[in-house]
């Protein structure tokens, strides 16, 4: 059978083929995020992160859009592609688990949300909802990660090092209470003595990570191995000089970082600045 020929020359994966004909059809509108979201009904920085590919939706939103745009189903066919592609996204997590367990160290950055290992309960659901997580199974998946955690507060401990850019901090939960109560969560786990929390403030201006989510494991043989994700997909790297080159650029990106003392400050403001925009 002669291999598929590309005619579109569009992207061939599903999740990225989904985010990259939501953006086709408004921009072809002419119409602003902003707009859509008023007009469809669901909050403009939804439809942003489907656009980016950091979430997929749900179908009740997707097929709202298709209303709108007019495409009858071929939204949700998408959709569909899209979500089904979750479960070989769920398998390349499974050897990042098993080595996760086995690490004595770990230490991370993140460029857009609070890593699963510092996130609330709350925190976690908002996020997993908004993607294709409902139900009971919304709340596995909450529970399993809720659980990773206890690796930062059980018994058997490890180092954690975390690297927040500032934009983690500037996008806070719809519901207030629930964002003031992660921002405690994470002075409160800044004061545990194997957490350390740094924040690159955007006055650092643009670096190599600033787009990227890494974590980099040290395992009991001494190796060291780094998990990478973008919005859509998540690679291992386990090849000595890939992990380097990674290495270096965290290494910069924590030189631009406040101090753990700083950072804490930072984040005090932060909190302090939620609390202020609740009572006026």
């Amino acid at each position: 059978m002669p291999p598929r020929r590309v005619i579109t020359g569009r992207s061939q994966e599903p999740r990225k083929r989904f985010a990259e004909e939501l953006r086709k059809l408004r921009q072809e509108r002419r119409i602003s995020l902003r707009k859509l979201g008023d007009v469809v009904g669901w909050d403009a920085s939804l439809f942003s992160k489907m656009e980016q590919g950091e979430t997929i939706g749900g179908p009740e939103v997707v097929q709202a859009l298709d209303t709108f745009y007019g495409t009858q189903s071929m939204l949700l066919v998408l959709w569909e592609l899209a979500a089904g592609d979750q479960t070989q996204f769920r398998a390349k997590y499974r050897k990042y688990f098993a080595l996760e367990a086995e690490a004595v160290s770990i230490w991370h950055h993140t460029a857009g949300v609070v890593p699963g290992l510092l996130q609330t309960k709350a925190y976690a659901s908002t996020l997993m909802e908004s993607g294709i997580h409902q139900g009971d199974e919304l709340t596995r998946q909450v529970k399993l990660r809720l659980g990773r955690q206890e690796r930062l507060t059980g018994a058997d401990t490890l180092g954690f090092r975390s690297i927040l850019s500032e934009s983690v901090l500037r996008r806070p939960l719809m519901d207030p209470a629930q964002w003031r109560e992660q921002l405690e969560h994470l002075l409160t786990m800044a004061d545990r003595r194997n957490v350390t929390i740094q924040v690159v403030p955007h006055s650092g201006g643009m670096y190599a990570l600033s787009s990227t989510d890494v974590m980099f494991l040290r395992l009991t043989d001494g190796r060291v191995v780094a998990w990478v994700e973008t919005s859509y997909s998540g690679t291992l790297v386990e090849d000595t000089a890939d992990v380097d080159r990674l290495q270096l650029r965290y290494d910069r990106a924590r030189d631009l970082a406040l101090s753990p003392a700083d950072s804490r400050k930072f984040i005090m403001s932060t909190l302090e600045e939620a609390q202020c925009e609740t009572s006026t």
